[in-house]
């Protein structure tokens, strides 16, 4: 894994951006963006870490997901919005948008590659040896599929929402980091659109 000091100076793998010259080691500043990026990969860390209990690191990983979702929703969205307004301002620490972004797709690819590597075989397989494991319909029992098809008629169905979505109806409003299903419905017979 990189050193801290690795990631807050990639100036020499980005692309060169016509126009913009910023002396980046010359800065007293840490890139705001990188030192979180940087806060996450501890997150990841302790979801790496085999002495911390296995549902712990499930949920660290929970915790790196989650920020990394919101990461990108607020701080990669604002970038992506001020690389498009044609930002050419620089940041605290000497970096444009366009230099920002580069560098956190950078730090982030072999995050998000270990955290698959880390879900996928480790923590799942350890799971399933307790006893947890995800799996498909097709493979539970019919007694399993009852008892789950009792459970969401009881109490998942009470709580949706339904929306139609046709040319009668505008495109409904869709919580940010709510749950969503769309379903498109067609008759039996005939397979025709409902």
């Amino acid at each position: 894994m990189p050193e801290t000091a690795d990631l807050i100076h990639l100036k020499d793998r980005l692309p060169e951006e016509p126009g913009v010259a910023a002396d980046l080691s010359a800065s007293p500043f840490l890139n705001r963006e990188l030192s979180w990026l940087e806060f996450n990969r501890r997150v990841l860390h302790e979801a790496e870490d085999p002495r911390n209990p296995l549902l712990e690191r499930l949920k660290f990983l929970a915790i790196f997901d989650s920020n990394l979702d919101e990461f990108f929703m607020k701080r990669v969205g604002g970038l992506e919005q001020q690389l498009a307004s044609n930002v050419r301002e620089l940041s605290p620490d000497g970096r444009t948008p366009r230099q920002q972004l580069a560098e956190i797709h950078a730090v982030v690819r072999p995050m998000l590659a270990a955290q698959r590597r880390l879900l996928n075989q480790e923590l799942l397989p350890a799971l399933a040896q307790h006893g947890l494991e995800i799996v498909a319909w097709s493979d539970l029992k019919a007694s399993e599929k009852r008892h789950l098809a009792k459970e969401f008629t009881e109490r998942i169905f009470p709580i949706l929402t339904p929306l139609a979505v046709d040319p009668a109806h505008p495109f409904p409003f869709l919580p940010n980091g709510g749950f969503s299903a769309i379903f498109k419905l067609q008759r039996q017979d005939d397979k025709r659109p409902i």
